[in-house]
């Protein structure tokens, strides 16, 4: 029969073989540091002993902790698989107790990456893997790292705060901030069908705990007890992202993936945050009725036969004014605001229209059957519109500055805008493929237009977080010179995404970001991604204010410089002559 626990929280757990001396400077500390106290508190609610859950539980007890975001966290994390969950460190020991415990109520087979402070808890050691960040040559942290892979490999869960070590004060940032983050993490990410769940805990330590810190960087352990304490009756709010598929970290090394998970954790920062401005539009009026079918057949037959730009699979594609068609170009207004407000950008009018639709080409695409209007885009020439209007005939000249240089002042382009697809033909392969081909189909009769550029309409369903993103790791510094928008998106990069931004792939790695911010997991909106893969250049991001305050990002693409496989597609294999046409 086993004997009384007699089991107590000191320094000298941390010690192997303690002699009378150590043991008199430990007492010493133990009262010094907060762990005595701790000690008290251990005995007097009887923890010896507890299992791992039920210590993790009386300990956020005694604290009187106040956790949020509990739920959320637990509902981003796969219940089976091999998972990897890094987290940034801002308190050195409670956050990890919380995290474990709160994770492995979704995953039991959780195992923690942890400093080996937190072995003074025994009654925790099932959790842990324990490692010495202080000492990179400990001997013992090799074993340790190749367990936290045996582990995620064997399918399990695992825990890790890939800066070893709890925040300090760094005189470079003039700010509390993580030391740089262990490749350890990009090794774990790799790890075939490993998902990552990135999380941020908000908080800090005390003043003091920093000053300390400052003196000599050891102390910064010595201290983590008397933190723990201090955090009696703290809020911690714990914040993550969707997980993200191995796939999708995008690095040349395990550094460079290192720095992705980390911005990604850091991108959670719940302080880091904007509030789109109140809608614009406040109530939306009923949708004009729909326009009678023999109307729009019949300006549609009436346009002459070179207006016909192709048919494909019972479709047509068709350009015209609306100086031709008045009908057609009512109904593709009515349309454009039905599909508008489905992404909360419609005007709130029964109808989308301005004054530009009586300037602008448009291009649509009809059903031949019904005359039923599947989808358009309007398109402006900017040669002829500028020798009309000046700048003032562009739409866009509303939305950006455009310098002399700029590529719409120095030679005809196409700016592209208000395309929509009616919802029943979104999830269609055909209808974006129509849209490409007429344009195409318009670009090989009009061969002089090389350049087409306009705007992807963001939808503010993204969050801000996510539109500040793609604004940045989309628009190239080298491409923003000579345009400017008139209506900045007021919003700061995180400071520390800002200051990994020169280290990781920007473009191949913010799907990875949208897709773990985002409720739904969107990814990049379609178009954009479609503009990307015909070679376009991103140039800024403005709001338009006359367009229910909506970003938008201003791009443009030189359409004979776009993959072969994309011009032997869109323009139907005979692409060659207008690739070779040369300009007067």
């Amino acid at each position: 029969m086993s004997g009384p626990i007699t089991h107590s929280i000191s320094i000298n757990n941390l010690i192997s073989k303690p002699t009378r001396t150590t043991k008199a400077v430990v007492s010493v500390a133990d009262k010094l540091l907060g762990i005595a106290r701790m000690n008290e508190l251990y005995h007097l609610h009887k923890m010896q002993g507890l299992s791992k859950e039920a210590f993790a539980d009386k300990l956020i007890d005694i604290l009187k902790l106040n956790i949020t975001g509990i739920a959320q966290l637990q509902s981003k994390i796969p219940k089976t698989g091999p998972v990897v969950i890094a987290s940034n460190h801002p308190f050195g020991g409670i956050e990890g107790v919380i995290l474990a415990r709160v994770i492995s109520e979704v995953r039991p087979d959780l195992k923690v990456l942890a400093n080996k402070g937190l072995a003074i808890f025994k009654e925790l050691s099932d959790y842990f893997i324990f490692t010495n960040p202080l000492s990179e040559k400990d001997p013992q942290n090799g074993p340790s790292l190749r367990r936290c892979i045996k582990h995620v490999n064997n399918q399990g869960a695992l825990l890790i705060f890939p800066a070893g070590r709890v925040s300090y004060y760094q005189a470079d940032k003039k700010a509390i901030a993580e030391h740089e983050w262990n490749k350890i993490i990009g090794r774990l990410v790799s790890i075939d069908n490993a998902q990552y769940v990135p999380v941020f805990v908000n908080g800090t330590n005390s003043k003091l705990f920093y000053r300390m810190g400052r003196v000599y960087y050891r102390l910064r352990m010595l201290m983590l007890a008397r933190e723990l304490l201090n955090k009696t009756g703290a809020t911690i709010d714990l914040n993550a992202g969707n997980p993200i598929k191995q796939k999708h970290i995008i690095g040349d090394n395990y550094q460079e993936k290192a720095d992705v998970c980390r911005s990604l954790s850091y991108s959670q920062d719940a302080n880091w945050q904007y509030s789109w401005p109140a809608d614009t539009v406040t109530h939306m009026q009923d949708l004009l009725p729909p326009v009678d079918l023999s109307l729009l057949k019949r300006e549609i037959t009436a346009l002459p036969l070179e207006q016909k730009l192709l048919s494909l699979k019972g479709f047509s594609v068709y350009f015209g004014y609306q100086a031709q068609m008045p009908n057609v170009v009512t109904e593709i207004a009515r349309l454009r605001e039905l599909v508008f407000r489905q992404h909360n950008e419609g005007s709130g009018e029964p109808i989308d229209t301005d004054r530009f639709d009586a300037t602008y080409t448009q291009l649509f695409i009809v059903n031949d059957k019904t005359h039923q209007i599947m989808g358009a885009y309007r398109m402006g020439l900017t040669d002829k519109l500028i020798e009309a209007e000046g700048l003032n005939g562009l739409y866009l000249h509303k939305m950006f500055n455009f310098e002399p240089e700029f590529i719409n002042r120095t030679r005809p382009c196409m700016e592209m805008g208000r395309s929509f697809l009616i919802p029943e033909f979104q999830g269609s392969y055909y209808g974006l493929l129509l849209l490409w081909r007429g344009i195409c189909a318009f670009a090989k009769k009009f061969p002089q237009y090389r350049t087409l550029y306009g705007t992807v309409s963001i939808s503010k369903l993204y969050k801000p977080r996510s539109v500040k993103l793609i604004e940045t790791m989309m628009a190239k510094p080298e491409y923003r010179e000579h345009v400017s928008p008139r209506n900045n998106f007021e919003f700061s990069l995180h400071p520390e995404i800002a200051d990994l931004h020169s280290r990781i792939d920007q473009q191949a790695n913010l799907s990875a970001f949208l897709s773990s911010l985002e409720d739904d997991g969107k990814d990049i909106p379609v178009l954009a991604k479609q503009y990307q893969k015909m070679g376009a250049k991103f140039h800024a991001l403005g709001i338009d204010k006359s367009f229910n305050h909506t970003p938008g990002l201003l791009l443009s693409v030189h359409l004979p410089s776009a993959p072969e496989r994309l011009l032997k597609l869109y323009f139907a294999g005979e692409y060659q002559d207008y690739v070779d046409f040369k300009e007067d």
